[in-house]
């Protein structure tokens, strides 16, 4: 009998506390930007319906053992055959299920239909960083192919073809989208899986290399929202991240006009003072580089490149060495010769040529 009780005692406060819990808890929903709120709807819905089955499951099991504990003098007998009881099953089964995916689905059917209107842009996933791209002013896409992909066309767009020379290739790890504008992201992979994920738009698609996934949403608040990976990507997948700036459409059309096209030059043909280490900075961001080493001193899988040139490093042996361009360059192609304290050999060695060499080291030397 005591034992029977402790355990029914146990089940009965599971179930209080995971009530608790969640009323309790300080882990909600992140304020949604975006148009889904029927996202949060089908949710919630999911929520009601398996806390509902948990808590019920919980009582009767707990129910069920003190009914049926064990008592001197009674032995169980077996009974075959409930249909009353199996129909019942199935009918709460049935509905429970319907309940869990009708709404699930109906949301999702409307993800994937775009409005005519809608702005296009694509994302391009690989270890360990993001890529965007918008059409130009014929307001079409170039065409693509994996032969044409390289560090420095990352989309593969294929240069011979009229409609992807004007293909607005944003600069950096920020995109930029207009308010209350409907938006749809073609979404793309170019090693492994990954998964484009903004919490405040309430929206996320897998990222499959050799297939173009998409879904649409309206931003319908200004801001800076982080873009995370939500498939795990590999050893940077945590640092896989960018940003998604939503803006007014004045200050959009301008950051639009500032970004470099395939073809050469800008939209607008804008031009501006030269970026110190740009190029070893775009050849950072191409080869994943900046995925492990942050440029704002934050920690990641390798030292941060912020004020990296010029100061002293422990290494893994406790030797000192000062960061210079041949600490540098031998860091870079031969990453295991030394390892700097505290960090795992993980880097593997990079093929560049001595041209790429150099403007990489430049760009590390720039990042103060």
């Amino acid at each position: 009998m005591a034992t029977a009780l402790a355990l029914a005692l146990a089940l009965v406060a599971i179930a209080i506390g995971a009530l608790a819990f969640h009323f309790a808890s300080p882990w909600w929903l992140t304020p949604i930007a975006s148009n889904w709120h029927a996202m949060d709807d089908a949710l919630m819905l999911t929520l009601i319906v398996t806390g509902v089955v948990f808590i019920v499951l919980h009582l009767f099991i707990a129910w069920a053992v003190l009914r049926y504990r064990h008592r001197a003098g009674r032995i169980a007998s077996p009974e075959h055959g409930n249909r009353k009881l199996e129909w019942w099953l199935i009918g709460l089964t049935t509905a429970g299920i319907i309940g869990l995916l009708a709404p699930g689905l109906t949301v999702y059917a409307r993800l994937i239909d775009p409005p005519p209107d809608a702005m296009v842009f694509e994302v391009m996933g690989q270890q360990w960083q993001w890529h965007y791209r918008l059409p130009g002013k014929d307001g079409k896409l170039g065409v693509t192919d994996v032969r044409f992909m390289q560090p420095t066309n990352p989309f593969g767009i294929n240069p011979e073809d009229p409609n992807g020379q004007d293909d607005v290739l944003v600069d950096g790890q920020e995109l930029h989208l207009p308010l209350d504008r409907p938006a749809l992201a073609q979404l793309r992979a170019q090693d492994v899986l990954h998964d484009f994920y903004v919490p405040q738009f309430r929206t996320r698609m897998n990222m499959v290399p050799g297939m173009v996934t998409h879904f649409w949403f309206t931003p319908t608040r200004t801001g800076r929202f982080e873009v995370l990976c939500a498939q795990l990507c590999g050893v940077g997948h945590s640092n896989m991240r960018s940003a998604v700036v939503v803006e007014e459409m004045a200050a959009y059309e301008a950051w639009l006009a500032r970004q470099p096209t395939f073809g050469g030059g800008t939209p607008a043909g804008v031009g501006g003072p030269a970026e110190p280490g740009k190029q070893g900075r775009l050849l950072a961001q191409s080869r994943g580089c900046i995925a492990c080493h942050s440029v704002d001193g934050s920690p990641g899988v390798g030292p941060s490149w912020k004020g990296l040139y010029g100061r002293s490093e422990t290494m893994a042996d406790g030797t000192q060495l000062k960061v210079d361009d041949a600490y540098l360059q031998e860091a870079i192609a031969k990453p295991q010769a030394r390892i700097v304290k505290g960090y795992a050999p993980v880097m593997p060695p990079a093929e560049l040529s001595e041209a790429e060499l150099a403007a990489l080291v430049d760009y590390i030397r720039s990042v103060k």
